[in-house]
Order: C-alpha cells, then sequence, then structure tokens
C-alpha cells in the first residue's frame, strides 16, 4: 500500500484530500510544515514514503538521495524553485506543479496590494491604532501604468482587473510571440517597462537568469515615484538593493508578499524601512484556491505514481525560445 507524505499545512487527517487518498487504497501521512523545517527532520518524515504532497519543503538533492522509495512529489501550487527537480530526475523521482492553480487568487491579491500602496491602507490604519488621524492624500490607480514582469497565468489574471480600474499595461517577458496575443498589453523590454512603470509587479519564476533580477541598476531605471509589487519569489528581488532604494528616494515604496528567507529574519534590511511593507506569502491563500490546489495535487500525485503525471516539470522537454528566462 503506498504510503504518501502531505506537509501542506492546511491539508489535515481526514479531509476531502485524505479521504480522497485513502479510498484509493494510500496511506496518509501528515507533517505540516508550519516554519524552517530541519533537513534531518525532512528525511524523517520520507522514510518509507513513496509519493508527497508538498508545501515549499527544501527537497535538496541530499535530501531527495536519502528518500529511496521516493517516486513522486507534488507542490500544492506553482513554485518549485525549494525542490532540485535535476537531482529528482537522475534519482528517477517526477517532480509536478500545479500550474495556474491560484492564478486568479494572486491576481486579486495583487490588486490589493496595489490599492493599499496607492492609497496608504497599511499606514492609515497603523496610524489610527497609534492614536493618530493620520489623513495624507493616496493615488488613483486610473490613468497610471503597470509594468508586469512575466507572462504567467497570474500576469495574465491581473490584464483585465488592472484594465477595469483603467491602468495601461506593460509586460516584459520571454514567452514566444504566438503567447503574446492580448491587444490590451503593450510588450517591451524590462529597461523600458522599469522606466515608464507607475507600478512594478513580478511574476516571474524564480531561475538562476531570474535571481536578482531587480538590482540597483533596475531601481535607478524606476521613476522616484514608483512602487515594486511581488507575489511571485522573494529572490527576484535584491532586498539589501530595495531596502536603499526605498530610504533614498529612489522608488517610493514596496509591498512585498514574498521574501528570501521565510519568515522574515530579525534582521533583514527590509525591516523598519519606511515605505517598505511585508505581507507573509498570503496571495495563493484563498479557501477557494486551497481546496482546488488540494483536490488537483492529490489527483497529479496518484497520476505520477501510476507513470502517467500531467504537469512534470522535471521531464525531459525541448528547450523553448524563453528558457531560463523570464516568464
Amino acid at each position: 500500500m503506498p504510503r504518501i507524505l502531505i506537509t501542506t499545512d492546511y491539508l489535515r487527517p481526514g479531509d476531502e484530500v485524505d479521504q480522497y487518498l485513502r479510498k484509493h487504497g494510500h496511506t496518509t501521512v501528515h507533517a505540516p510544515m508550519t516554519g524552517r523545517r530541519d533537513p534531518e527532520e525532512l528525511v524523517a518524515a520520507l522514510d518509507g514514503i513513496d509519493g508527497a504532497l508538498v508545501a515549499n519543503e527544501p527537497l535538496t538533492a541530499d535530501v531527495l538521495s536519502r528518500a529511496p522509495l521516493l517516486k513522486a512529489v507534488v507542490r500544492t501550487g506553482v513554485g518549485h524553485d525549494s525542490i532540485d527537480v535535476a537531482a529528482a530526475r537522475e534519482l528517477g523521482i517526477t517532480v509536478s506543479n500545479l500550474p495556474g492553480i491560484n492564478a486568479g487568487a494572486v491576481a486579486e491579491y495583487t490588486l490589493g496590494l496595489l490599492l493599499a500602496a496607492a492609497r496608504r491602507l497599511v499606514q492609515s490604519a497603523t496610524g489610527v491604532a497609534a492614536g493618530g488621524w493620520p489623513r495624507q492624500d493616496g493615488h488613483e490607480l486610473r490613468g497610471s501604468t503597470l509594468g508586469l514582469i512575466g507572462y504567467g497565468a497570474a500576469a495574465r489574471a491581473v490584464v483585465p482587473l488592472a484594465r477595469a480600474f483603467g491602468m495601461r499595461v506593460l509586460c516584459a517577458t520571454g514567452v514566444p510571440d504566438s503567447a503574446r496575443t492580448d491587444p490590451s498589453v503593450e510588450f517591451t523590454e524590462l529597461p523600458e517597462l522599469l522606466a515608464a512603470s507607475d507600478y512594478v509587479s513580478v511574476h516571474t519564476a524564480l531561475t538562476e537568469r531570474t535571481r536578482h533580477l531587480l538590482d540597483a541598476d533596475a531601481f535607478r531605471r524606476m521613476k522616484p515615484t514608483a512602487v515594486l509589487v511581488n507575489t511571485a519569489r522573494g529572490a527576484v528581488v535584491d532586498e539589501r538593493a530595495l531596502a536603499d532604494a526605498v530610504r533614498t528616494g529612489e522608488i517610493a515604496a514596496a509591498a512585498l508578499d514574498v521574501v528570501d528567507e521565510e519568515p522574515l529574519p530579525g534582521d533583514s534590511p527590509l525591516r523598519g524601512v519606511e515605505g517598505i511593507v511585508v505581507y507573509p506569502h498570503m496571495a495563493g491563500q484563498t479557501a477557494e484556491a486551497r481546496a482546488a490546489a488540494g483536490r488537483e495535487g492529490a489527483a497529479e500525485l496518484m497520476a505520477a505514481l501510476e507513470g502517467r503525471p500531467r504537469f512534470a516539470v522535471n521531464a525531459p522537454t525541448p528547450a523553448g525560445p524563453a528558457a531560463g528566462g523570464i516568464g
């Protein structure tokens, strides 16, 4: 009887996913990830495990090599940079993600961050809680320019919402021309996007080419009134350079749902910088998105264990035009 490890914290014993897997003859083991986990704890949790539904577990080459029964891993989300997919391929382990599973949730959250930044909602509420009554002017989104870095499912879902607010939408992406079909989006190169945008929203995957894509040079290209929003991966942004840019007025503000190290360390350069607001990685966390991720993740894991994964990210595929670039 295959044993399934479940580390995604919102999937619990007895829930719909648990019942589904057990009904199909699997034994489930729950070990929810609620913070940093020591690699040895993860190795122990994977002992005797055939398949895993995981959150942002650090599945390194060493950890994977010490899980001899493991055949398939499914990330209950989109990003899979915490998994060494090349090592998994060498070990015969299929790694899958769930592309687009929370795109709607991330798109709505992105607009929420844009509105919060434009109208200074967090600062205003914090001021009232502290006994004040702050009433500084905010800005309207209407008539401003939004620059999207990446053109995956979440970025595409942002476009109609931004357009409904009357925003001009630019996009820098490595997807082929055949995928750039939305006439309401102006596709451009990253330097031009940074220079023209009032708001820059990050939606690209984390790769070696996109790590610290937004560095000191990138912030110098942006408007001094610009706001950075990141709901993708923290390491796309050079956090020390961002802190310096906001502190010195090179850009106006940043709203970050993701950071390089989560939870945010006490000595992070992002702490204590007026204008930078950090949120606890909640963009895709809606009841609807979680339910869909659980159902689709369980179905993908069963398919992968049967040798027919639908969304494997480490299956051999020809390199496309956007390989390693901005998604």
